[in-house]
C-alpha cells in the first residue's frame, strides 16, 4: 500500500519553483514576437513553423548563457529539421504509411543524436513533432519560406536566450557542453533505447491508422513522450502526466474554440498559454500540458482549421492510444544490466 500511495503523491505533486519564471519569460518572448510578426504581416496560418523554431528557447534553462548558446544552437538544428523535412513530406503529399515509416526511422536516429548531445529536455519528442505536424497539414508556401520563419524564430530565441551575458561579458574559453563518448556500454544503452523510439513511435501510428481516428501523427509524439524519462518510474509517470495533462488540456481548449473566438484571439492565446507551459514544464509535466495542449491545437487549427469536435475528439483518442503504446514499450523492453550485475530477490 505505501509504495503505491508514495506514487500516487509522486503523480500528483508539483516541484518547487527555483526561478522557473525567467526561462517561462524567455520562452513566451521567443514565441511572442515571431507570432506577432506574422499576425501583423497577416499570416497567422504560418505561425506554426515559428512556434517549433522558438521551441528552442525550451532547451539549456538551467546552463550558463554560453552553454545555454551551445545547447539551444544544437536543437534549434534538430527542430528545423524536423520541420523542414516535414514540410517537404507534405509538399509530395506522402503516404499515411510512409510517413509513419519515415518518422520512427528518424525518431530512432534522433534518439541517438540526442543521447549523444544530451539534449535537455531529452530526447527527440519535439523534432519527430515537427516533422509529424508539419507533413500532415498542407503546406501553402515553399519549403525554402516555412524553413526560413522557423530559421529565424529559433535564431530569435537564441538571442533571448543569450541576451544577459550581455551584463557581464564574461567569456570562458574551455566551458564546453557534456557529450558521452562512443563507448561499447554507451552505444548498448543508446541502442536501447532508439529502439524504443522505433518499435513506440511506430506502432502508435499504425494502430492509429488502422483505428482510423485521424492525426496519427498525434499518436506517434505521445508514444515518444514516456520514453524521456531517465528510469522506469519516471518513463511510466511521464505516460501517465500525458494522458491526463492532455485531457486537462482539452477541457480549456474545448472552452475556447466552442467560443469560436476570431485568429487575433487565437493567435494571442498562443502567446499566453506559452508561458504558464514552461513555468511547470520542469515542476509538473501534467500540469504542464493543461496549457500545452491549448498551444498545440490553436496552431493547428490557425494552420489547417477542422471541426473543433472532431479535433478534441481525435487529439483526445490519439493521446491516450500513443500513451498507452509509450508506456507498454518501456515495461516490455527494459535497459540492458551491466555485465557482473547480479539480481536479488527477497
Amino acid at each position: 500500500m505505501r509504495p503505491t500511495l508514495s506514487y500516487i503523491r509522486a503523480l500528483i505533486s508539483v516541484g518547487p519553483a527555483v526561478d522557473d519564471h525567467w526561462p517561462a519569460l524567455r520562452v513566451g518572448l521567443g514565441v511572442t514576437v515571431p507570432v506577432l510578426v506574422l499576425l501583423i504581416s497577416g499570416h497567422p496560418e504560418l505561425s506554426i513553423y515559428a512556434v517549433f523554431g522558438a521551441f528552442t528557447g525550451m532547451y539549456g534553462r538551467g546552463e550558463t548563457h554560453q552553454l545555454r548558446l551551445v545547447h539551444q544552437a544544437q536543437a534549434a538544428a534538430v527542430l528545423l529539421t524536423g520541420v523542414t523535412i516535414g514540410v517537404a513530406l507534405s509538399i509530395t503529399h506522402i503516404e499515411v504509411w510512409a510517413l509513419v515509416a519515415i518518422e520512427a526511422s528518424l525518431a530512432g536516429l534522433g534518439s541517438l543524436v540526442a543521447d549523444k548531445i544530451q539534449l535537455r529536455p531529452a530526447g527527440p519528442f519535439f523534432g519527430i513533432f515537427a516533422l509529424g505536424a508539419c507533413a500532415s497539414i498542407p503546406t501553402v508556401i515553399p519549403l525554402w519560406t516555412a524553413a526560413l520563419i522557423c530559421a529565424a524564430s529559433a535564431v530569435f530565441s537564441l538571442l533571448v536566450g543569450f541576451a544577459g551575458w550581455f551584463r557581464s561579458r564574461a567569456w570562458d574559453a574551455t566551458a564546453r557542453r557534456t557529450r558521452e563518448p562512443l563507448s561499447r556500454p554507451w552505444l548498448a544503452k543508446a541502442g536501447v533505447h532508439a529502439t524504443r523510439y522505433v518499435v513506440a513511435v511506430a506502432a502508435a501510428g499504425v494502430l492509429g491508422l488502422v483505428f482510423g481516428i485521424g492525426h496519427a501523427y498525434w499518436a506517434m509524439a505521445a508514444a515518444a513522450v514516456p520514453l524521456a524519462g531517465a528510469d522506469l518510474p519516471s518513463r511510466v509517470q511521464r505516460g501517465v502526466h500525458r494522458i491526463f495533462g492532455t485531457f486537462a488540456g482539452l477541457g480549456l481548449t474545448a472552452g475556447i474554440l466552442l467560443l469560436h473566438p476570431s485568429t487575433t484571439v487565437l493567435v494571442i492565446l498562443v502567446m499566453v498559454l506559452q508561458f504558464p507551459t514552461e513555468l511547470f514544464m520542469a515542476r509538473h509535466y501534467g500540469l504542464a500540458l493543461t496549457f500545452f495542449t491549448p498551444v498545440i491545437l490553436l496552431m493547428t487549427q490557425l494552420a489547417s482549421p477542422i471541426d473543433p469536435i472532431s479535433l478534441l475528439t481525435d487529439r483526445g483518442w490519439e493521446t491516450l492510444l500513443g500513451a498507452v503504446v509509450g508506456i507498454a514499450v518501456v515495461l516490455l523492453i527494459r535497459d540492458r544490466r551491466p555485465r557482473g550485475t547480479v539480481s536479488y530477490r527477497g
